[in-house]
């Protein structure tokens, strides 16, 4: 479906957050998303995937990561001096910031008319998937897929060390997981620790031949293939779980 797009700002902790906003242009209302990108903030890779998750019939709210350490409007190229500025804005965003934006954004997106309040969810890739996980923690929270997340395993997140992994137990809405076999992030015994501490939940996952990223289109991790699967997985997820409620 046709979508339209937007940009707002949050203001959390004295520091204003900008956050690219995508929704059908059909009236809803529609099931809410918050959808936390990798490293490199808002770039058109980026966009493309928020954007194209919301025509499949979900308002998109997609936040900059590190605003409180990068300039409104910041986009961190993928290269090796990007990769470098990335990790340290993670680094050093503390991981109740992190928390604080969660709850602004589910706080914003249940006020919005177009938004089902009933319908809340969050998707992330990278280090989005371990805040997308986080967001999970809320109890408002439906459906959540994690794709490919980073620092679940070892708690790498921010300053400190996360206890994502540790709470997992608290999560009460549905979970996806997605992996890639030849993710150097996140290799095989660490995949495994995580699907264990995962066991009990209302949980799914799925593991491509593929490597870290493969769903963003810009580098040579890209399988278009694999994404379009790894997409219509997903897709199906989202709908089933933020399906409308039954009076």
């Amino acid at each position: 479906m046709r979508i339209e797009q937007q940009t707002i700002g949050l203001t959390v902790d004295d520091s204003l957050m900008r956050v690219h906003l995508a929704r059908p242009v059909e009236q809803g209302p529609w099931p809410g998303l918050m959808f936390y990108s990798d490293i490199y903030q808002l770039g058109d890779p980026i966009l493309r995937l928020a954007n194209r998750l919301a025509g499949y019939g979900f308002v998109v709210a997609a936040p900059e990561i590190f605003h409180r350490l990068e300039p409104v409007g910041t986009v961190i190229e993928p290269d090796a001096i990007g990769r470098l500025r990335g990790n340290d804005a993670a680094r050093r965003t503390e991981i109740a910031a992190y928390d604080a934006d969660a709850q602004a954004l589910l706080s914003w997106l249940r006020d919005q008319a177009e938004v089902d309040e009933q319908r809340l969810g969050a998707i992330g890739f990278c280090i989005g998937g371990h805040l997308a996980f986080r967001a999970a923690l809320r109890p408002e929270v439906r459906a959540t897929a994690c794709l490919y997340p980073t620092g679940l395993q070892n708690g790498k997140l921010g300053r400190g060390v996360a206890d994502s992994l540790q709470r997992a137990g608290e999560i009460q809405g549905a979970l996806f997981t997605l992996f890639g076999s030849d993710d150097p992030h996140v290799p095989a015994d660490d995949r495994e620790g995580v699907l264990e501490a995962l066991r009990g939940l209302k949980h799914e996952t799925l593991l491509f031949e593929a490597n870290h990223t493969f769903m963003r289109d810009d580098g040579w991790r890209w399988d278009p293939d694999l994404a379009d699967q790894a997409w219509a997985a997903v897709i199906k997820f989202l709908r089933r779980e933020l399906a409308p409620v039954q009076p």
